[in-house]
């Protein structure tokens, strides 16, 4: 009889190469600004634009620097819509929360497999994302 932990260990081994097969990225999805309000009471939507064109760049990942840079993209974006210590606020929540090494929704390259991690986009990454724009509500 096996013990309970190598089962465990087997079936996420398994997730894992399951998921390094299906090489292509998933459509793109935002979810606006995750788990946190899209704007004010007086203004719901204040920077809904500048948390979608963040996930835009978090579901297509890439390199490490890419994603401070995005990260960075959305602090001067928020902090632009007159909001700068939600934008710091804002900042804090994605360079803890937004590492490619957790299972989340939201994390670095959700559009890819869990396990690609940082990685630069190769030609063929950039054909998909590419197709990709082509449907997405945010490329007109």
């Amino acid at each position: 009889m096996s013990h309970p932990f190598n089962t465990i260990i087997t079936v996420f081994c398994l997730l894992i190469s399951f998921q390094a097969l299906a090489s292509e990225i998933q459509p793109f999805k935002s979810d606006g600004c995750s788990s946190f309000p899209d704007g004010t009471l007086s203004q719901q939507d204040l920077w809904l634009d500048c948390c979608r064109v963040h996930d835009f760049a978090y579901w297509r990942g890439g390199t490490y620097q890419e994603r401070q840079d995005a990260d960075q993209a959305l602090h001067q974006c928020v902090a632009a819509v007159g909001e700068p210590e939600i934008a710091a606020l804002m900042l804090a929540g994605v360079r803890v929360g937004g590492t490619p090494y957790l299972p989340t929704k939201f994390r670095w390259g959700y559009g890819w497999p869990y396990t690609r991690g940082y990685q630069p986009l190769t030609a063929e990454d950039l054909k998909e994302i590419e197709a990709a724009e082509k449907t997405d509500p945010l490329s007109d």
